[in-house]
């Protein structure tokens, strides 16, 4: 395998910030990130997955870690049955497309959730009231060592959570979904997807959701918005005008504007509710949220 040096993720990331990857390669079979792998742990290299880019910040000075981008088999989507074979760096969007020419449903929900199936089972993505546990039966979970099989009780998925390690890349995952005529599930999926663009900022530069919806009545979105700061700037960040619960990139922004804006949102809610927001965006580098 060929591997980068010092190639920048902002290319690579959704809201278009970051510093440089000290590695960065692209495998296209499972023996290959075997072998990426074991040379990662030989060299003591930290090994991140950037999928499509969503749901990450990457520090301004880069990631001293081999990065990962997953191709060729590993992107690949097959239906055998009422299962749909996903490689873990297939994107969402195909898988849906693969399933309703196929007549199956139940991935719809997935059409609000830009990204790859390996990063939906790194944090059980979800959205619409259903999410990757209820519709897995199993990941292939790679590391150094081997390769194994996990069911999503075994991988300990909770609510955008997952038991996966650093180090451990989502090679495959299979979902067990039901016939359904194709009609109803392009019309159920094209009604989810126009309730996406109807209220999040899906025209502009964002990671994606911010914070975790916290328990009570009262989204994160909600709770921010109640604080005044929709359309809040900070350097070229800015919390969508759309949804409080969504950061675009307005104009060459940092990383560290996101964060900031972050922090400030984090602040002002725990000031006003009492309510400490967890962070949902997966955290590249050595970033940290200021503590309250």
């Amino acid at each position: 395998m060929k591997l980068e040096e010092n190639v920048a993720l902002s290319r690579f990331t959704t809201i278009g910030t970051g510093g440089p990857a000290r590695f960065f390669t692209r495998p296209a079979s499972l023996p290959e990130l075997q072998e990426l792998l074991g040379w990662a742990r030989a060299e003591g290299v930290d090994v991140e997955v950037i999928g499509l880019g969503s749901n990450m910040l990457v520090h301004d000075d880069g990631v001293d870690a081999l990065v990962l981008r997953l191709e060729g088999e590993l992107a690949e989507v097959q239906v055998e049955g009422d299962v749909l074979v996903a490689g873990g760096g297939a994107t969402n969007a195909v898988c849906l497309h693969r399933a309703r020419d196929a007549g199956l449903g139940g991935f719809e929900f997935a059409s609000a959730i830009p990204g790859t199936v390996g990063g939906g089972v790194r944090m059980n993505a979800g959205a619409y009231g259903s999410d990757w546990s209820a519709v897995m039966i199993d990941a292939l979970v790679v590391d150094a060592d081997n390769a194994r099989r996990l069911t999503p009780s075994e991988l300990g998925l909770s609510y955008r959570h997952s038991g996966l390690s650093p180090g451990q890349v989502v090679a495959q995952v299979r979902f067990q979904l039901e016939p359904r005529p194709v009609v109803a599930i392009r019309a159920h999926a094209a009604e989810l997807l126009a309730k996406r663009k109807e209220t999040q900022p899906t025209t502009k530069r964002t990671f994606g959701s911010v914070f975790k919806n916290p328990s009570g009545e009262l989204g994160a979105g909600r709770l921010i918005e109640e604080c005044g700061l929709k359309g809040h700037r900070i350097g070229g960040a800015v919390i969508s005008s759309r949804h409080a619960n969504f950061i675009e990139n307005a104009a060459g922004a940092t990383t560290a504007d996101a964060i900031a804006l972050m922090a400030e949102a984090r602040r002002r809610v725990h000031e006003r509710f009492g309510i400490e927001l967890e962070h949902e965006v997966r955290f590249l580098g050595p970033l940290e949220l200021p503590l309250m």
